[in-house]
């Protein structure tokens, strides 16, 4: 089966590049101009990634990527004609796993969506030996982590989390006691392809510690060792 891609773009010409270019590489391309579409067909037709555009029409780049982030965790990579840094980051702390600048090269954009892909592929398939091993669940004092319902749980409640802040409670707590440096917390939780800066890593500590921590301004399990990175004490 061909992995589907929803191509979310308002101007023509590049709509149409990457219509043509993803086709070519042999994936399955829907395509909508504006955010109220996009939305819809999202949902009705589950794709396998999102090429989505910031600016649109109606409803924006970052209030899908924000709307999608609630029900699904279907890669997102943005695409940005602005280069300001406070869009990338926003967007991606809103939950979206990669952007890119316009104009930008057709092979780039290729290449970032077979790494997404091939990311999510490795979360649906590769990690389930991990996960039979685990017998599908992972615990540290009160917190639990259900892989087979990919749901966390603090004192029997189910604990909300974003699809990053999933992975990376899930990466400290299958490695408790170990330190890690933010790049490698890049490298092993968004992937080496990933092209956010380590802001990334620290914004999503914070949300973190804000639901699994007593006191998130004095946090006891997810520590910050300084000048290093982050540890996590069970």
């Amino acid at each position: 089966m061909r992995e589907k891609i929803l191509v979310v773009e308002d101007d023509a010409a590049i709509r149409e590049a990457l219509v043509y270019n993803l086709g070519r590489e042999g994936y399955e391309v829907l395509v909508v101009a504006d955010g109220s579409e996009a939305l819809t067909v999202a949902r009705n037709a589950k794709p396998s990634l999102i090429v989505l555009d910031l600016m649109l029409p109606e409803v924006d780049g970052f209030d899908i990527t924000r709307i999608l982030r609630r029900e699904s965790s279907v890669p997102i990579l943005m695409l940005t004609a602005r280069d300001d840094e406070i869009d990338r980051v926003l967007g991606l702390e809103l939950g979206a796993d990669d952007y890119l600048t316009k104009p930008f090269s057709m092979r780039e954009l290729l290449a970032r969506v077979k790494a997404l892909l091939r990311r999510a592929g490795i979360v649906r398939g590769e990690a389930e030996p991990r996960q039979a091993q685990a017998g599908k669940a992972v615990s540290s004092g009160d917190l639990h982590i259900d892989l087979a319902r990919h749901e966390a749980h603090r004192d029997d409640i189910v604990i909300t989390l974003k699809p990053k802040e999933f992975d990376l409670l899930l990466f400290f707590m299958q490695n408790q006691g170990q330190v890690f440096t933010r790049v490698q917390l890049l490298e092993k939780v968004w992937g080496w392809e990933f092209s956010g800066g380590s802001r990334t890593v620290d914004v999503h500590v914070r949300w973190l510690r804000s639901k699994i921590e007593q006191d998130p301004e004095r946090p006891v399990r997810l520590i910050t060792v300084r000048g290093v990175g982050y540890r996590f004490e069970g």
